[in-house]
């Protein structure tokens, strides 16, 4: 059965290797061993820690097999960006030029450097290792970050991010930094991607021209690419447009990927879900009734799973292989959301 939980020490090494594998644009996840210690060292510390409000946290996730221990993807959610160091987008916005004697009206899309989104929680991490892509554990995986969320509500803002990968080609160049930022620094979009994931992206921000940057006046190349995702991450921005997310024109200041954005109350899943008591029963469900997305209520002993149940107003009836997997027994309080039926499938 597939379900998501906290990561734990013991993944290091996998987190590590999906971090190599990723590849060129996955700043979130560098493949750097030293970083990744540091932020598995502190999600765990984090999720044992009494609830506090936002603050520069990541929290860390896994989709595991629990039959066979096997894991198979990762995801996380930052509390809040920005508080420890500034956070850069680019907005897109427009300029006018006009002249009333001249009879000249010119509008010009524009990028400006800004911290906009400064305090907002992000999703991020998120990673399905390409072996067990198109089953259905990416959208688990994606979703039951929303059901942490709901149920611990006071550790995060009231605003949810998620910045999404932008485009690269066959050559793991991006061209919208070819178009701008390889002007301002002697290294490959590699390498700059390389530092952003180490930390250094404000270094590399600073750096970038402050004034606004006319669209029109970039290559062609990079102008196609501004607000357009990596394929690999097409399937994550069509599961959060569906949850409720829309684009506000941010883009990223280096590979110009789209940032979504979403109050907490508009996401889907969060607005829907429910806590419920758990009853016992080894009865399963019918194949026709709408799958759910069910959690514990759990921190750092969270667990999230998909399955098809029937739950009333005050209850659900979980057999007792969904109880183990859940972590949970009768009388328990669980939260859960009813899916699509695409989802479910």
């Amino acid at each position: 059965m597939l379900r998501v939980r906290p990561l734990t020490a013991a993944d290091g090494a996998l987190l590590k290797a999906i971090a190599a594998e990723s590849g060129t644009g996955f700043t979130s996840l560098p493949d750097d061993d030293a970083l990744l210690e540091r932020k598995i060292e502190q999600s765990i510390h984090a999720l044992h820690r009494p609830a506090e409000g936002p603050s520069p946290v990541t929290y860390l996730f896994v989709l595991e097999n629990s039959d066979t221990g096997e894991v198979l993807g990762t995801a996380g959610i930052t509390s809040a960006v920005g508080l420890d160091a500034p956070w850069y987008h680019y907005h897109i916005g427009t300029i006018v030029h006009a002249s009333h004697q001249l009879g000249i009206h010119n509008e010009f899309r524009t990028l400006y450097l800004c911290n906009d989104y400064t305090g907002s929680s992000e999703l991020c991490s998120l990673y399905l290792r390409p072996a067990h892509r198109g089953g259905g554990g990416g959208g688990l995986l994606s979703r039951a970050r929303f059901l942490f969320m709901a149920e611990h509500r006071q550790r995060f803002a009231d605003r949810i991010i998620a910045e999404m990968r932008g485009f690269t080609d066959q050559h793991d160049s991006n061209p919208f930094w070819e178009g701008l930022g390889q002007h301002f620094f002697a290294m490959q979009y590699r390498q700059a991607d390389f530092l952003t994931g180490s930390g250094n992206k404000v270094v590399i921000a600073e750096l970038m021209p402050k004034h606004p940057i006319y669209i029109h006046l970039l290559p062609p190349e990079a102008q196609a690419v501004i607000g357009q995702v990596h394929p690999n991450t097409e399937p994550a921005r069509r599961l959060l447009q569906a949850q409720g997310f829309r684009f506000e024109n941010y883009v990223d200041i280096f590979d110009a990927g789209p940032t979504l954005a979403a109050r907490p109350e508009e996401v889907d899943a969060i607005r829907r879900s429910r806590r419920v008591e758990v009853v016992i029963d080894p009865t399963p469900a019918p194949e026709d009734v709408r799958p759910c997305l069910i959690s514990n209520t759990g921190c750092s002993d969270f667990r999230c799973i998909q399955a098809r149940v029937q739950p009333t107003l005050n209850r659900v009836r979980l057999t007792p292989a969904l109880a183990e997997a859940l972590a949970v027994t009768a009388g328990d309080p669980v939260r859960l959301v009813s899916l699509p039926t695409a989802a479910g499938s």
